[in-house]
């Protein structure tokens, strides 16, 4: 059974003047900030991508704040309008259906036009489907690439994969439902059958995480067309082993600005290869 929303208690300070982008819940009505309800109660002006989703969650917690539509369709025309608001002052508020803005939503344009003219601009953090996937996934977290949503046609979407091949980082992807099947399947192909996660409704009611590896769960029958917001969340795959040319040319370049021992140590760090070997090549490159 769900809990009633909390009552907010409002900070009365005054709001200064700027550009807010503010993360709202991407399915947990609960999650969002007190900071955040702060912002979009003292807001002069806020920026929605779905103002009939954004009017719900200002309505659960008792917010009646001015409204204007804030999507790809719109945003040119509406940046005048917004820019000029903000040049008088006023405290503008921008948010996204669900989560924190510019991430795979509208908004980039904006604040950096904002940011250029120097006004003020004020991140309020909060949900991210990606880094809520991220944070329960289990797989590599010290490094990650976020690739947003693959294209929608196989030929396309398995070009788009063969440039993230080189990349040794965990893969975090979004990806509608009815497409779900066939983009792992893709990745399998692409990528190799590497570890995977794919969260569908993350903070929701039926929240679920499916474990395994690509192929498996391209084939996996529950991720035929699954309704709900998915994350899929991809494992590093094999280092590759670095051809000896590789690391000639990078110790070469190192020893320019580096000792040999330091030399050594960066491209073992960059290439993943022994420093002691790097070192003794490092030396015979110098003619010692």
């Amino acid at each position: 059974m769900a809990r009633d929303l909390p009552t907010p208690v409002f900070d009365d300070a005054p709001l200064a003047a700027g550009l807010y982008v503010v993360a709202t819940p991407i399915g947990n009505l609960r999650d969002i900030t007190l900071r955040a309800l702060d912002v979009l109660n003292a807001a002069d002006l806020v920026l929605a991508e779905d103002t009939r989703v954004t009017g719900k969650l200002l309505a659960a917690y008792g917010i009646s704040a001015k409204m204007m539509r804030h999507d790809d369709h719109v945003a040119e025309e509406a940046r005048p309008r917004i820019m000029a608001a903000l040049a008088m002052g006023q405290r503008v508020a921008l948010v996204s259906d669900a989560g924190t803005p510019l991430v795979s939503d509208p908004g980039y344009r904006l604040v950096r036009e904002a940011a250029q003219a120097g006004l003020p601009v004020f991140a309020i953090p909060g949900a991210s489907a990606l880094l809520a996937g991220l944070a329960s996934a289990g797989l590599p977290s010290d490094r990650f690439l976020f690739a947003g949503f693959p294209p929608p046609k196989s030929a396309a979407r398995r070009s788009f994969l063969e440039g993230l091949l080189s990349v040794r980082a965990t893969l975090i992807f979004y990806e509608g439902g009815s497409r779900l099947a066939a983009s792992l399947a893709d990745m399998a192909a692409v990528l190799g059958d590497r570890e995977a996660v794919v969260g569908r409704e993350l903070t929701k009611m039926y929240e679920t995480l499916y474990r395994g590896r690509l192929g498996d769960l391209a084939a996996d029958p529950r991720l035929d067309a699954p309704k709900g917001e998915i994350v899929i969340l991809v494992g590093p795959g094999e280092e590759l082993a670095a051809a000896p040319e590789d690391a000639d040319a990078a110790l070469a370049a190192a020893l320019i600005r580096l000792k040999p021992a330091d030399a050594a140590a960066e491209v073992a760090k960059a290439l993943g290869l022994n420093r002691r070997d790097l070192y003794r090549r490092a030396l015979e490159l110098q003619g010692r």
